[in-house]
């Protein structure tokens, strides 16, 4: 079967790299949200967030870093912490035919919000 003809044709290739990366960050963000983390976990969470994304379709390339200073403001007595949007700054690299785009979430301190956005498309 042909994925692309019989599921895909209704949008442009641009559309199509922008939602591999979308539906993927939307997938990272409420599968790893709320998962505890502290300093020495940081990395292997990084790492765990970034091979599990890297199997979808599309996925050329996967950034995370769990911001290590929204990290230490949150740990409890407990020396942990559940890992929050404000927390993560991802970068998801697509590529669909010619075109790549890379989605991103960051915490934007002047909107007090981890937003997701475009962050670069190349035709």
């Amino acid at each position: 079967m042909d994925v692309d003809k019989e599921y895909f044709s209704n949008i442009t290739t641009r559309e199509r790299a922008i939602f591999e990366g979308a539906i993927s960050m939307g997938a990272l963000f409420h599968q790893f949200v709320g998962t505890p983390v502290n300093k020495d976990t940081k990395k292997s969470l990084e790492t765990s967030m970034e091979e599990s994304l890297k199997l979808q379709p599309a996925i050329e390339d996967v950034e995370v870093e769990i911001r290590f200073d929204k990290l230490e403001e949150s740990m409890t007595e407990f020396d942990y912490t559940s890992l929050t949007g404000d927390m993560l700054d991802v970068k998801i690299h697509t590529k669909v035919e010619n075109v790549k785009a890379i989605i991103r979430i960051e915490f934007i301190e002047e909107l007090n919000y981890p937003l997701m956005y475009v962050e670069k498309i190349e035709d």
